[in-house]
């Protein structure tokens, strides 16, 4: 008995095609001073977040 060989994929050709980033989305995802900008805001952001639960916690246990 022998084993049928394996399938393969095959993918329709417009799912090969993507789209490319302009010259702008590229700086500004490789240009390191906006990335340090970005990773400040997003801690902020997670931060804020995180002490708004802390605090609503502490209030519901003391009340």
């Amino acid at each position: 008995m022998t084993t049928p060989p394996p399938k393969t994929l095959t993918t329709a050709p417009r799912a090969l095609a993507f789209v490319r980033p302009t010259r702008w989305t590229v700086f500004w995802r490789t240009f390191v001073p906006w990335q340090l900008v970005r990773f400040a805001m997003i801690n902020l952001k997670i931060s804020v977040m995180i002490l708004k639960s802390h605090d609503t916690q502490v209030r519901r246990k003391g009340t």
